[in-house]
């Protein structure tokens, strides 16, 4: 479609958009050969036709500034957004690095390279001797701590330990008459007591596992009997997520410990 024709479709639809600056613009532009006098002319003609009436501004003579320049092209404004910024900042510092002879972005931390050689490697039958040589060792300081928890007086409910009773007062109170909570109680602490760093230690890495996992068994044994108990097994998925992570922990940080407690609870790791 030519200038002139779509200057006509424009005058049938809507005559009022036609002005002498849209056809000065148009003449500007160069979407025509024509002189803005002949476009008046033709529009005039094309609104008597079409029984439209014109603007009165076309009326009033105009021309084009001979003195004033043609735009060689037209201005495309784009918004630079804060994502488009910081990328292009980015880049920036990408190519500043590289100019200093550094990689393009930073190592981590404790970062060794690939091609780093390995000194005073162990072959596979030296580090299974040291691990074998390692759980024979936990295993014995677990046996001495079992023994000398037998060795203690028996434990009794409520906490009466250390008192002097008779013999009937003392099978009233032993923890076979007691209820299942205050066996698993009992069983969490005795457990607790094995992994102590000293005496009332009740929040070290290892003791917190052995806690949860007393606890995981009691959730299983029930979830096992009331299988539709389903916020119990949010609540026991929860637990396995958070003995995970201190297992985790343990593991970047002590490595003994952590190795005593998953051989000694039997965990999968």
């Amino acid at each position: 479609m030519s200038a002139l024709s779509l200057l006509r479709l424009t005058l049938t639809k809507s005559p009022m958009y036609a002005s002498p600056s849209s056809l000065r613009g148009l003449c500007t532009l160069r979407w025509t050969s024509l002189p803005a006098s002949s476009i008046a002319t033709t529009l005039k003609a094309t609104a008597v036709s079409t029984h439209h009436a014109l603007p009165a501004a076309l009326d009033s003579p105009f021309s084009l500034s001979s003195t004033s320049p043609l735009p060689t092209a037209i201005q495309v404004r784009t918004k630079i957004t804060k994502a488009k910024r910081h990328k292009r900042a980015k880049i920036q510092e990408r190519e500043r690095r590289v100019a200093r002879g550094l990689p393009p972005k930073p190592l981590p931390p404790k970062y060794i390279p690939k091609d780093t050689p390995v000194i005073n490697a162990m072959t596979r039958e030296e580090r299974n001797a040291e691990s074998a040589q390692f759980d024979l060792e936990a295993s014995r300081e677990m046996k001495v701590k079992i023994d000398q928890q037998a060795e203690k007086e028996e434990t009794l409910r409520f906490s009466f330990h250390g008192l002097a009773m008779s013999d009937r007062v003392r099978r009233l109170l032993n923890l076979k008459n007691g209820s299942q909570k205050e066996v698993v109680a009992s069983q969490k602490r005795r457990g607790m007591e094995l992994f102590q760093l000293r005496e009332g230690d009740t929040g070290s890495s290892a003791v917190q596992v052995v806690a949860l996992t007393t606890r995981i068994q009691q959730m299983q044994t029930h979830l096992a009997k009331h299988k539709k108990d389903y916020s119990g097994k949010r609540g026991l998925d929860a637990m396995y997520v958070r003995r995970r992570k201190v297992l985790d922990y343990m593991e970047r940080k002590d490595f003994e410990s952590y190795r005593k407690v998953v051989k000694s609870l039997g965990l999968m790791r």
